[in-house]
Parts: structure tokens; C-alpha cells; sequence
């Protein structure tokens, strides 16, 4: 009996035939490994962009049975390169590795200006690009929330991606406190209230406001409310 008969005769009698097991071909093993990194990786306000290598020439793809899957054994963290696996899970199946290339361009938070260690970070000293940050190793920052009353470990040019490496501690000294000033020559201290006109951590330079003088004087943060004078 032919096969069109065969079907024709099944149908009338109302017995489906067995299904048949699929041929993946190289665009589906691909195409499965783009899909699941593009989802895997989708948040909102991200840009994704996944593309596949062709797979070795020599490899030939059985018949799977089943839908395909994939994962990715080492991992969630985002890199430039991932390798995918895919696999037939029926029980007779195989395993794929598809080595991908992925972007993630996300809004980060960029150094509008030079910065020095330790200043504290305010709205004016930063503003948001999209950035690839699958290429950003030392991670980013992407909201001011995440550095509020932090201060700078290390200074950053003007256009650098705030990394949570490049961010101190609390400020010690914010813009606007009122603070100890305190002045220092031959071994004699001479204290005076002032206000700060810009904030740190230990260790950052400053300008402040002395209180009775109204003079602006250049200081350095030593305590938490206590500046000293530069000379």
C-alpha cells in the first residue's frame, strides 16, 4: 500500500500516525542558543543583540525527538562571549555547544567632569549613556541611589563609567554642613566654625566658608564634621 493511501485509509478510520522524529538543522540548533541568551538576559530598559558562530562543518545533527533546549553551564554573569549549550533531551539525545557573542547596552552613569578621590558624587558631576555592559568588567552604576553620600577611592575622568570599585565610603563631609575648621601652625590649633562648600570622605580637599571671616579657605576632611585648613 502506498503511503498516500496508507494516510488516506488511517484518516477515514480516525488512528493518527506516529509522529515523526524532527531534523534539526544548523539554523535551528542557532537560532534556539540566540533566543534563549536573548531572553535569559532581557530586564527593561536593555538592548540586547545575540548572534550565533556557525557550528564545525564536520558536525553532523541527528534527528531529535524532542524540542530542543539550551542553558548556560557557566552561569548567569554577562560576558561579550557565552558558550550555549543545546541539547535534544529525548533519550537517545545529544549535546551542542554554540559559542555566542552578546550586548547588553544598558543606561549607565558617566563622569560628566574630571573627579578626584574623594569627592562626593552629586547630580551635576555625572549623566547617562548607553553602554555595552557586557563589556564593562568591573560592573557599573545606573541609578544615584547607589551612591548616596559615597565619595570617590580614586579619581575618574571626565566621560568614565562609575564602577562600585571606584566608590568609598560615606562622606565624612557633605556640601553644606557646618563644620570645625580647624587651622594649624607650629604645633598651635586655632578652631573656627565654618561651612562646606563641597563634601568627601577622609583625605579629600575641599573649600569651606569660615564663619566669622566670611573668607573661603582650601581644607582637607580629617574627621567626620572636622576639616583642616591648607596652608
Amino acid at each position: 500500500m502506498t503511503l498516500p493511501r496508507r494516510c488516506l485509509l488511517l484518516a477515514l478510520l480516525g488512528t493518527a500516525l506516529p509522529a515523526l522524529a524532527a531534523s534539526p538543522s544548523e539554523a535551528d540548533v542557532r537560532g534556539q542558543a540566540e533566543r534563549y541568551v536573548q531572553q535569559h538576559f532581557a530586564a527593561p530598559g536593555s538592548r540586547i543583540e545575540v548572534k550565533s558562530d556557525p557550528l564545525d562543518a564536520r558536525l553532523r545533527i541527528a534527528d531529535c525527538a524532542a524540542p530542543l533546549q539550551a542553558s548556560l553551564p557557566g552561569g548567569d554573569r554577562i560576558a561579550p562571549r557565552l558558550s550555549v549549550l543545546v541539547r535534544c533531551p529525548a533519550a537517545d539525545g545529544w549535546n551542542v555547544r554554540v559559542p555566542v557573542t552578546l550586548s547588553v547596552w544598558r543606561q549607565v552613569l558617566v563622569a560628566s567632569r574630571p573627579l578626584v578621590r574623594g569627592d562626593g558624587i552629586v547630580a551635576a558631576d555625572v549623566h547617562a549613556e548607553e553602554r555595552d555592559v557586557a563589556r564593562l568588567p568591573y560592573g557599573y552604576i545606573d541609578n544615584m541611589d547607589q551612591i548616596a553620600e559615597r565619595s570617590l577611592s580614586r579619581p575618574l575622568a571626565a566621560g568614565s563609567v562609575l564602577t562600585p570599585g571606584a566608590l568609598g565610603g560615606r562622606q565624612m563631609v557633605r556640601a553644606g554642613d557646618h563644620v570645625q575648621l580647624v587651622a594649624e601652625l607650629d604645633g598651635i590649633a586655632v578652631r573656627a566654625e565654618g561651612t562646606a562648600l563641597g563634601g568627601g570622605d577622609s583625605g579629600a580637599r575641599l573649600r569651606v566658608r569660615n564663619g566669622s571671616s566670611g573668607r573661603v579657605v582650601d581644607a582637607v576632611v580629617r574627621a567626620p564634621g572636622v576639616v583642616v585648613a591648607l596652608p
